[in-house]
């Protein structure tokens, strides 16, 4: 055998046993006439030692070893003098015997630690190297690990893991597919999956009542840190239940999953209920960050006609955030939030502030528009208290102007250190709308996808009026992530034919693009939802990663290329002629 133990599993109860060893060269140290090796694999490291004084040549041999030399070595496991209690192996060292270099190594481009000298870009064109590193070698087996517990649990439940085709037609709605062409059937494309939505629709059609899958998804979308052009789902149905039965089980699992996978025990309470309209006005947010508060607090009644600042009298909106001890901010950490809140990113127009003094006084960037009778109501409605700091942002559009204010907040929440990555707060918001106001289609779209029922309640509006329509979906939000989200599902042929009609198509065109489903729903498909989790963004979480990049094996870069692999790339004319394709040029 190349080896008899791992770099990670020798202890002090093995010293006086020959072993064999085989690994990649982490670093070389000579020290008088002893040279030092530690080797590193998967599952650690172990101190390798050399003496010239018991074999010149081989202490010679090991001093012309690189950075990532592949060696097996085989020797003598002994307690070591100079103990290192930052490494489980720190007790013992291996006395070198024998040595045989099985690969030699250039100079990695990157230093190959845990903090590393390599930019993203140079550490994503040498993946494997990467991978190499402990950190997100450990960010991969805590994503295996999280896979097993998620099996272990849906099986305990009943679920069938069961695989859903890759190509498939392409749908109208969502973000854009991915296409491809098909040789057998030229001018014609298969489309990369959304997600199996109605692939797993069709399952609880055929009977199978409890479906899981931990499948690849495909959406050509802008990226972003918690975005990449494929991605991981954990994706789940069930047939016979209502929102209650999902929300029940699937909050049993997130439990499970932080106590088993994290560690974290989030207690027995039921995890908070919140409507979509009650995030929005409380955070700006359909997806709020609970780990602290700083609610917002609408202002318009305080300050909208109660003095002469044109700017709050004429505004729609006018909303508050109050920041714990911040009173003492300079003026230049005040110019730096109001340039964040103008920035292109957030088109704020500007920032108001007021600072409540030690006396409980209000000093405030527009105190010459407002009596101290005003600054103090405004005090008081905010419930400030000496010391605290008051931000206020004000537009013609609520919603904009709301969102505006979740920026601020969420960097306020940050510098006071309110958004541990070790404490986690969950919820659910629930009571979407159905539908959302598109101006670039010129119609009403689906807010999660068209299949989703309404709730029974609201299905008599679609006739009179669609956009107060509520949807019977919900999404479970994680330290303010979207974790994962899903919906009870129409069941019935009828009412998915009315829905497709709010969404302006024909009878026709749905029957080309949803014909299947529509005609399985004729032959008795059951009251059927489910959910599901973005994988990625969850094993992120848990590893506590700012981008769900280091959690992926091999990931695309914020354009969407695989710089390892060079893809996408060019492919020759004679593939081209096969599928009947012709490349324009850009400037056509």
């Amino acid at each position: 055998m190349y080896r008899t133990k791992t770099c990670g599993e020798l202890r002090i109860d093995h010293v006086g046993q020959q072993v064999t060893l085989a690994g990649w060269v982490q670093r070389t140290r000579k020290m008088g006439a002893l040279t030092f090796v530690d080797l590193r694999d998967r599952y650690g490291i172990t101190q390798l030692v050399f003496d010239e004084q018991k074999n010149p040549a081989l202490c010679e041999q090991a001093g012309k070893l690189g950075r990532e030399f592949v060696l097996q070595v085989k020797g003598t496991v002994n307690e070591r003098f100079a103990k290192n209690a930052k490494i489980p192996t720190g007790d013992i060292e291996i006395l070198v015997d024998e040595l045989q270099v099985l690969n030699a190594s250039e100079v990695p481009p990157f230093t190959i630690e845990d903090h590393t000298d390599g930019g993203d870009e140079l550490r994503m064109k040498y993946r494997y190297l990467d991978l190499r590193r402990t950190p997100v070698r450990q960010n991969i087996e805590l994503r295996h690990k999280f896979c097993l517990a998620v099996r272990h649990f849906l099986d305990n439940k009943g679920f069938l893991e069961i695989e859903t085709p890759v190509l498939v037609g392409s749908t109208p709605e969502g973000a854009r597919d991915f296409i491809v062409p098909s040789r057998m059937n030229p001018g014609q494309f298969y489309a990369l999956p959304q997600s199996p939505q109605t692939l797993k629709q069709l399952l609880m059609v055929a009977g199978m009542d409890r479906y899981f899958q931990i499948v690849k998804c495909f959406r050509d979308e802008d990226l972003r840190a918690d975005r990449q052009p494929e991605f991981t789902q954990i994706d789940c149905e069930m047939s016979f239940v209502e929102q209650d039965d999902i929300i029940s089980i699937f909050e049993e699992m997130t439990k499970y999953l932080f106590k088993e996978v994290r560690g974290y025990d989030l207690g027995e309470q039921p995890f908070i209920r919140l409507p979509w309209s009650e995030a929005m006005r409380r955070f700006g947010s359909d997806k709020p960050d609970m780990r602290f508060g700083m609610e917002f607090v609408e202002l318009k009644d305080v300050l909208s006609g109660t003095g002469e600042f044109a700017v709050f009298n004429e505004a729609e909106y006018i909303g508050g955030i109050c920041a714990e001890g911040c009173a003492s901010y300079t003026r230049k950490q005040l110019d730096e939030l109001t340039n964040f809140v103008k920035s292109p990113q957030i088109g704020a127009k500007g920032l108001v502030y007021a600072r409540v003094q030690e006396d409980g006084t209000v000093k405030s960037s527009v105190d010459k528009f407002y009596t101290p009778e005003v600054l103090n109501r405004l005090k008081e409605t905010m419930n400030a208290k000496p010391g605290d700091l008051i931000l206020i942002l004000s537009g013609p559009d609520a919603m904009k102007t709301r969102k505006q204010l979740c920026e601020l907040r969420l960097l306020m929440g940050s510098r006071l250190g309110l958004r541990d990555k070790n404490k986690f707060a969950l919820l659910w918001v629930v009571d979407f709308p159905m539908f959302e106001w598109s101006d670039e289609e010129g119609r009403l779209m689906a807010m999660h996808h068209p299949f989703t029922s309404p709730k029974p309640s609201d299905i008599d509006k679609l006739d009179t009026d669609p956009a107060s329509v509520l949807a019977d979906a919900y999404d479970m939000v994680c330290n303010g992530v979207e974790v994962g989200g899903g919906s009870i599902r129409i069941h019935d042929a009828v009412l998915q034919a009315k829905i497709f009609k709010v969404l302006g198509f024909t009878p026709e065109k749905a029957q080309e693009q949803f014909g299947f489903l529509m005609n399985a729903f004729k032959y008795g498909a059951p009251p059927h939802g489910g959910l599901a989790y973005g994988l990625d963004r969850f094993v992120s979480l848990f590893a506590g990663l700012d981008s769900i990049r280091d959690c992926i094996a091999f990931p695309k870069n914020n354009s969407g290329r695989d710089v390892m692999l060079d893809a996408p790339s060019a492919v020759d004319d004679k593939q081209l002629d096969e599928l009947m394709l012709e490349i324009r040029s850009a400037e056509k």
